[in-house]
C-alpha cells in the first residue's frame, strides 16, 4: 500500500480495513510503502499488520507518510518503481490518491504494474465517485468557521471572506456556503463579477443586515483576469502553487465598499484532525472493496460509490475528468446570496 499527494482524514481508516481483511481473511502479508511514490523509488518499504494499525481509525493524517513525487518526471523512476516491487516480491499494490497518485497509478496498471486504486480527494473532484472521504470531514471543519465567524462580524460590523480549498473544483465551498449560510459563493467553475459581489454586499447592509460572509474557493477567479496571488511555483504534477485569493478579495471589496473586511484563510486546518463519522465508514468500505478487487484479480480498477454501492471502475476512468460542481446545487446556494 502507499498513500500519495495532500494527506486527508480517513487514509488511516482506509488502510486498516486492507491490512485487517487482508490479514485476517485472505492470509496475505501486507508492505507499506513510505512517502508515496518517492518511497517506491527509493525502496523504502517495511511490514505492516493488524498491530500496527490499531487506534488509527479516528487519526488524521497517514502513518506512512505522502509525497507528490512523480515517477514519470523522475530518470529512471519508473523503472525503479518496478524494480522495487519485484525485488520485494511484491504481488499487488493498492495506491491511495487523487488524480495525480491514480494518474501514475493507471500508467503503471498499462505496464503490467498489478495494481489497484482507492480515490482520495479532500475536493470531492474525481469525476468516477459520487464522494471521496475527506470531504466531509473538510466540509465540516469549514462550516464550523463559518458559524463562527458570523458572530465576529454581527459583533464588528465587518465582511469575512473566508478561502477554502477548491483547486478545479469548488465542491467543498459550495457545501460550506449552503450549510453555513454565506453571503455569496464564488467558485471556479463559474468567473465572479467583482463588482456585483460587491453590490450584493452594498444591498445586503443596506437592508440592515450588516455583516457577510463571502466563502470563496481558492481557484475562483474574476471574469475579467485572476485576483489570485500566486507563486509561479509547481509541484511535480505541473500544478501552480494557488494562494492569496482571500486576501485580494477581501481588499477589493473593502476598498469599492468602504466595509471593513478581513480575510481568514483556513488552508491546511481543512486537511488535519479526526475524520467525521461518514468518512471513517466510507474509507472502511473502500478499503475493504481494494483488497477483494486484488484477490479477484481486478487490476487496473479503483473502488468508487455510486448510488450507494461500491463499484469497481477503470483507472483511467477515474482520472480522465474533473468533476465540477452541479449547476443545479450551485443554484441552491445562489438562491441565498445577499
Amino acid at each position: 500500500m502507499l498513500t500519495g499527494g495532500g494527506d486527508c482524514p480517513g487514509l488511516n481508516a482506509v488502510m486498516r480495513a486492507v491490512v485487517r481483511k487482508g490479514e485476517r481473511v485472505y492470509g496475505d502479508q501486507l508492505v507499506g510503502i513510505r512517502d508515496g511514490w518517492r518511497g517506491a523509488i527509493e525502496d523504502n518499504l517495511g511490514p505492516v499488520s493488524v498491530e500496527s494499525f490499531r487506534g488509527t481509525l479516528p487519526r488524521g493524517g497517514t502513518i506512512l507518510g505522502s509525497s507528490r513525487t512523480n515517477p514519470y518526471k523522475q530518470e529512471g523512476g519508473v523503472d525503479a518503481v518496478k524494480h522495487t516491487l519485484s525485488e520485494r516480491g511484491i504481488d499487488a499494490l493498492v495506491a491511495i490518491g487523487g488524480e495525480d497518485t491514480l494518474g501514475v497509478a493507471s500508467k503503471l496498471a498499462a505496464e503490467g504494474v498489478q495494481v489497484v486504486g482507492v480515490p482520495k480527494t479532500i475536493d470531492n473532484d474525481l469525476s468516477a465517485t459520487e464522494l471521496t472521504f475527506g470531504f466531509d470531514t473538510a466540509v465540516q471543519v469549514c462550516v464550523d468557521a463559518i458559524d463562527r465567524l458570523h458572530t465576529t462580524a454581527e459583533s464588528h460590523d465587518r465582511v469575512m471572506v473566508v478561502e477554502v480549498m477548491g483547486r478545479h473544483a469548488g465542491h467543498i465551498a459550495t457545501w460550506a456556503a449552503i450549510a453555513g449560510g454565506a453571503t455569496m459563493l464564488l467558485i471556479p467553475e463559474i468567473p465572479f463579477d467583482i463588482d456585483e459581489v460587491c453590490s450584493v454586499i452594498q444591498r445586503r447592509h443596506e437592508r440592515g443586515r450588516w455583516a457577510s460572509i463571502v466563502v470563496v474557493a481558492e481557484g475562483a477567479k474574476p471574469a475579467e483576469g485572476t485576483l489570485a496571488l500566486v507563486s509561479g511555483e509547481v509541484d511535480a504534477f505541473g500544478h501552480v502553487r494557488l494562494g492569496g485569493i482571500g486576501d485580494a478579495l477581501a481588499k477589493a471589496i473593502e476598498e469599492r465598499t468602504g466595509y471593513e473586511t478581513r480575510a481568514i484563510v483556513l488552508g491546511h486546518v481543512q486537511r488535519g484532525g479526526t475524520p467525521t463519522a461518514f468518512d471513517r465508514v466510507l474509507a472502511t468500505r473502500f478499503g475493504i472493496a481494494a483488497i477483494d478487487a486484488v484477490h479477484d484479480n481486478a487490476w487496473g480498477t479503483m473502488v468508487a460509490l455510486r448510488a450507494g454501492d461500491i463499484v469497481r471502475v477503470p483507472l483511467d476512468e477515474a482520472t480522465g475528468e474533473l468533476k465540477l460542481v452541479d449547476p443545479n446545487v450551485y443554484e441552491v446556494a445562489s438562491v441565498f446570496f445577499g
